[in-house]
């Protein structure tokens, strides 16, 4: 009987939009909607290496941030659907745009397949560790002292959102100031030019861990194993109903062969499963629960609708 990871490994049989070569025939791309040092660029390149070597061919990481991941959602919307180019994404380009902007010059259902949930996050929050702020109560107590607000770094929806939401629901000023992504925003919370942000704990443990900032809280409705000390939002702020989550997953182009879509699929949850992969998500307190095609595709759609409620709870005008 034929193994499962020798089935995985068999060429994929011609189809009719691959009638001439088998797949992969050259180097695979993850387009990256974040610039470099992201936790999305991370985890893809944390996935690059064992695909690679599972499909004989490189996996190449090109980061195409900016625009709120429009321009690397768009450019692989447009691409073709060959299982040659993937989105390696966040719920930033496919659940959480659709709730922010009327009009996207993607459509997150219709122009791609979904091919696989990887996991999911929380965030964090934090503060310049030179700050005489040790909880969210000073913290709340520093932004209402300060003259419009203390300047909050934000980086990506997720980080976004989880601020705005936090501002609505404590009744806080607060100046939000973007980023091009996470980890600059955090670089100028470190050097004080931003008081705090809320971030993914992929970019923000290594600097927690260095002394260089102080957590207050974290965004989940349950306190991370590995810090089990820092609280939730909900406990230390008195707000019942704060959450925020994040999540990582991978899209085709739409009209991309089912038989690639399932084959990456299955090679995805192969990895993610992998003891050295479920490791690394436990120490940067994620979630490495994996999810195939078809899951995958409803789960989006139930998140577009999650989002909108978040955006409205945090009072967000759609733009």
């Amino acid at each position: 009987m034929i193994s499962r990871r020798a089935a995985l490994a068999l060429p994929l049989l011609a189809t009719p939009a691959l009638a001439q070569e088998t797949w992969p025939s050259r180097p695979i791309r993850f387009v990256i909607p974040f610039a470099a040092g992201s936790a999305t660029d991370l985890r893809a390149r944390v996935f690059a290496e064992p695909l690679s070597r599972r499909l004989g061919q490189p996996v190449v990481v090109e980061n195409k941030g900016g625009a709120n991941g429009f321009l690397a959602s768009e450019a692989v919307a447009r691409a073709r659907p060959d299982g040659q180019t993937f989105l390696f994404t966040a719920n930033t380009t496919h659940a959480s745009n659709p709730a922010l902007f009327r009009t996207l010059p993607y459509d997150p259902i219709k122009d791609f397949e979904p091919v696989a949930l990887l996991g999911t996050g929380v965030l964090l929050v934090v503060v310049n560790k030179d700050l005489p702020i040790h909880s969210m109560a000073e913290f709340t107590a520093a932004s209402r002292a300060r003259q419009g607000g203390l300047d909050v770094a934000w980086g990506s929806a997720s980080s976004r959102v989880a601020a705005e939401m936090f501002r609505t629901m404590a009744d806080v000023p607060m100046n939000l100031v973007a980023y091009r992504a996470n980890p600059q925003g955090l670089t100028d919370v470190i050097a004080g030019n931003a008081q705090a942000m809320f971030l993914d704990t992929t970019t923000a443990l290594p600097q927690v861990r260095a002394g260089r900032v102080r957590a207050l809280a974290v965004s989940s409705r349950t306190r991370i194993g590995i810090l089990p000390e820092l609280p939730t939002v909900i406990e230390a702020a008195g707000l019942p109903e704060y959450e925020m989550l994040t999540w990582n997953g991978i899209f085709a182009p739409a009209g991309t062969p089912d038989a690639i879509v399932q084959r990456m699929s299955a090679l995805l949850m192969e990895i993610n499963a992998e003891p050295a992969i479920q490791e690394r998500y436990a120490q940067e307190a994620n979630t490495g629960l994996g999810m195939g095609a078809a899951d995958f595709g409803r789960f989006v759609v139930a998140d577009i609708a999650r989002w909108r409620d978040v955006v409205a709870k945090a009072g967000i005008a759609v733009e």
